[in-house]
């Protein structure tokens, strides 16, 4: 079995839904090497976060900012933890939902994605900053 592991920092960028497929792939060519195994990615934040959906037609992705914002509102006068900004809570309510991580297999070298699939990056602040993911790939 071999195992790799990289952490990469990912640039800023503003509030939304962003795809980083490639930038993952780029990060660790020792995938490579796998023929069978897994990936996971996992971003050390806690008002960001990671999912996978359609890579193809931009228009998903703003309509996944559109419904978080809908469904998560900013200045809630209920929200406690208010004092790093009025999208902080949310950022951490958006965060929570979608999770921290994702785990694709490996076959042959590269991620098993479906043809229609790829990586987000979930950044629900508006100025969230970089942001820092740990890669890890294993398998034989």
């Amino acid at each position: 079995m071999k195992i790799f592991q990289q952490t990469i920092h990912l640039k800023e960028r503003r509030r939304g839904f962003h795809l980083i497929t490639g930038e993952i792939i780029h990060s660790l060519p020792e995938m490579g090497e796998i023929r069978a195994g897994i990936c996971q990615v996992f971003i050390q934040h806690t008002s960001a976060s990671l999912t996978i959906n359609e890579n193809a037609d931009p228009t998903v992705r703003k309509d996944f900012e559109m419904y978080f914002n809908k469904n998560v509102p900013e200045n809630d006068p209920d929200y406690q933890h208010d004092y790093e900004g009025s999208d902080d809570m949310p950022a951490h309510l958006k965060a929570s939902i979608l999770g921290s991580s994702v785990t694709v297999p490996i076959r042959n070298g590269k991620l098993a994605l479906g043809t229609w699939q790829g990586i987000y990056l979930c950044e629900h602040r508006d100025q969230g900053g970089s942001r820092s993911l740990v890669i890890t790939a294993w398998g034989s």
